[in-house]
């Protein structure tokens, strides 16, 4: 099966061609450049920059995978969450293709793209395991336990992981996007020079909370500006709190539910700390630990193809008025 896939949540526009779980194509045009000068996405301009270079991407997307819309079999699109503005010209896209070409259309939950990228790289993932979604938008902890089949175990109950390291990066005068700039320049610092504070939430065991960690980073400022002459040590310590998080309740789940693996997806998978700190918990725990690779940790079209595909081959499809959602929690197939 050939399919199609569209991904314009936020600030990238994605057009990729999968099969079998395998890419043919994946390009992504960033706005980075865009976006830089504000410090974060601006939705109108984010969706007048996809309506500028989709059509030029899906084209380019096809000719990399040496195929034509004709030999297309499906087209999956991102239904949310996001920007609606910036969904609905991916959508408009899609629904165009799958009612010129007669070809079923399937939305795609951009959450549980994130969750099952890894599929497009490593065969030998297997059900069950606990994934553990980490970007600028969502931190959420769940037990995949087969295609289409998910329990929500923890959540952040305000800010996420990586918008925690985006206001950070603010707060630092660092560069955008916050995220990246952070991971840069925490290398050559000690995480333990400073001991920022990692919550502990009393709703659920597993839910997480970071908005208290940024006042805790505000109010050092202020009663150590000198603080700033030392950037990598205030950038890491900052970032381990982050880490120390995401780690110590992925431990939890692990032991709780006895589960063998973990996948590790969105933005924030790409940060190097994090990713050497969930191999020590992957050694110390025994278990095994799957992070994609760097270019599917990002929003891209491949993982909202993938996940289509495999919809597609159970005989899920969606109607030509399918709307686009900004709140979008991960969800069951029915």
């Amino acid at each position: 099966m050939l399919v199609l896939g569209i991904e314009s949540s936020c600030d990238e526009t994605g057009a990729a061609v999968v099969s079998d779980r395998k890419i043919l194509s994946n390009l992504i045009a960033s706005q980075d450049e865009i976006h830089k000068k504000f410090g974060g996405v601006v939705p109108e301009l984010a969706g007048r920059r996809h309506i500028e270079v989709i059509a030029g991407i899906v084209r380019a997307a096809l000719d990399q995978a040496g195929v034509t819309l004709d030999q297309i079999q499906g087209v999956a699109v991102t239904k949310g969450p996001g920007l609606v503005v910036c969904l609905l010209v991916g959508m408009g896209v899609a629904k165009g293709i799958s009612w010129s070409r007669k070809i079923p259309l399937v939305g795609v939950n951009h959450l549980e793209g994130h969750l099952l990228a890894i599929f497009l790289e490593n065969p030998s993932v297997q059900f069950p395991f606990l994934g553990l979604i980490a970007s600028g938008g969502h931190t959420i902890l769940c037990l995949a336990e087969d295609f289409g089949k998910y329990q929500l175990l923890g959540q952040t109950l305000d800010d996420a992981a990586g918008e925690a390291l985006d206001k950070a990066a603010k707060a630092l005068g660092l560069g955008y996007p916050g995220g990246k700039e952070i991971d840069r320049v925490s290398q050559p610092g000690n995480p333990r020079a400073i001991p920022f504070p990692v919550a502990f939430t009393k709703h659920r065991e597993l839910d997480l909370s970071f908005s208290g960690l940024k006042t805790a980073l505000v109010r050092y400022l202020k009663e150590h500006p000198e603080s700033k002459d030392n950037l990598p040590d205030l950038a890491a310590s900052y970032q381990e709190a982050v880490v120390t998080a995401l780690t110590q309740k992925s431990a939890q789940a692990i032991d709780k539910f006895n589960i063998p693996s973990v996948v590790i997806s969105g933005g924030v998978a790409a940060n190097a700390r994090l990713r050497k700190a969930f191999e020590d918990l992957g050694a110390n725990k025994r278990v095994s630990v799957f992070v994609p690779s760097l270019r599917l940790c990002t929003d891209n079209a491949a993982m909202i193809a993938l996940v289509g595909e495999e919809k597609l081959k159970r005989g899920i499809r969606d109607p030509i008025n399918l709307d686009a959602r900004a709140v979008l929690a991960l969800e069951n197939w029915k």
